[in-house]
């Protein structure tokens, strides 16, 4: 009977009327919280009472990631801090606006702002993006204290060289450090390309930096005498530019080459995070892995998935919102409406005998099981707009 009453008043404090992202900031301590059912009450509890008895010691740290749509920022956090709290699609623009992920280890707590990728005014103009995806980018390295550049190098296209978008965010910051994530390394047949990008991407300055790759990788060249006599601290002094015409930015940390997929060398970036991580109190409890709130979690999870299903230009019509959300008996129940701007997009986003609503259905909810390490009910149906809903 105790269990019933419980549950009675659980249903009454966190229902959610039909007004989307109406719930209670505790949903948030109930995600955060599940993710240390792996660990044991004794030392969940000395986890938890660590940082109040070491805040001379806390170190905190906080990282933009920023690139070029699709560079592949999104997957490398999630991979990063082992969580899945950022939406990933194969289109561009899946996140819209920044967001926090968080990593804490011992005494040092890394915060890394996922940001929509950098576009110039023809892509704000094709997809109809607002200030806010622009800004974001630029507001997440204001409150930042390093900047991690993902560079996609399995574009052929555009691998040799930084987009000028991308360096005038560079030269506006040049007084926060930065370095160079080179990622998607496992899609280059040789990697023997990766030395000649790197030379591209930093201006031939290799001799600045001290993680450019594996010794065994790096190819001779006749000047690599000249290179390794030059001064490292050459640019002391000078004053931090990007001299006009150039394709690359001469003043990163440091370089790593990684594979977001695979995993390939994200230990070393992240261990290269908290290496800089300064005296500092945390701004986030131990078992904290994101700033979003559940409800927020669900809807990006469903547009991601909207994003892969649909073809073209489709997806980016639609617009999802949550209509129900709540927790019962340690299981998500969530609902979720897609609104479609005509019959022809809707029948389109069912599909024949709503085949595949049912496939993004059941995707969606593979996601936030590993997402929220429970149960998840979730119901998706879809409306024309101006119309009801059908599922």
């Amino acid at each position: 009977m105790h269990d019933i009453g419980m549950a009675l008043l659980l249903l009454r404090r966190i229902r959610i009327g039909p007004a989307p992202f109406l719930g209670l900031q505790h949903c948030q301590r109930c995600f955060s919280a599940r993710l240390s059912e792996n660990v044991s009450n004794e030392s969940g509890t000395e986890q938890s009472n660590a940082p109040a008895d070491s805040n001379s010691t806390e170190r905190l740290i906080k990282v933009a990631i920023v690139g070029m749509p699709n560079a592949g920022k999104s997957t490398l956090i999630n991979r990063l801090i082992d969580q899945r709290v950022c939406p990933v699609s194969a289109k561009v623009h899946t996140t819209r606006k920044a967001s926090k992920a968080i990593h804490s280890k011992a005494n040092s707590q890394a915060i890394l702002f996922d940001t929509p990728g950098l576009v110039g005014s023809r892509e704000i103009k094709k997809h109809q993006l607002d200030t806010q995806f622009v800004s974001a980018c630029r507001h997440a390295i204001q409150h930042s204290t390093l900047i991690g550049v993902v560079h996609d190098v399995s574009n052929s296209w555009t691998r040799h060289a930084l987009s000028p978008v991308l360096l005038r965010v560079l030269e506006e910051y040049a007084h926060i450090p930065s370095f160079l994530i080179l990622n998607k390394i496992d899609t280059l047949k040789s990697k023997r390309i990766l030395l000649d990008i790197v030379r591209n991407l930093t201006c031939d300055q290799l001799v600045s930096i001290r993680n450019y790759g594996p010794p065994t990788r790096r190819r001779k060249s006749r000047d690599a005498g000249a290179e390794e006599k030059a001064p490292s601290d050459g640019m002391e002094g000078k004053e931090i530019t990007s001299p006009s015409g150039v394709e690359g930015w001469p003043h990163f940390t440091e370089i790593f080459m990684v594979s977001a997929m695979t995993g390939d060398g994200l230990r070393e970036v992240m261990s290269f995070i908290h290496a800089n991580a300064k005296q500092q109190p945390w701004e986030h409890l131990p078992d904290e892995h994101t700033d979003q709130p559940p409800e927020q979690l669900i809807v990006q999870s469903v547009r991601a998935r909207l994003l892969d299903f649909m073809p073209q230009e489709i997806p980016y019509l639609l617009q999802t919102e949550l209509e129900y959300y709540e927790v019962v008996g340690g299981r998500i129940l969530a609902s979720t409406i897609v609104t479609c701007p005509n019959d022809r997009i809707a029948r389109l986003v069912c599909g024949e005998s709503n085949g595949k609503l049912r496939q993004i259905n059941e995707q969606v909810t593979s996601d936030l099981i590993e997402t929220f390490g429970m149960p998840v009910l979730l119901t998706i149906t879809t409306r024309v707009r101006n119309k009801e809903p059908k599922s």
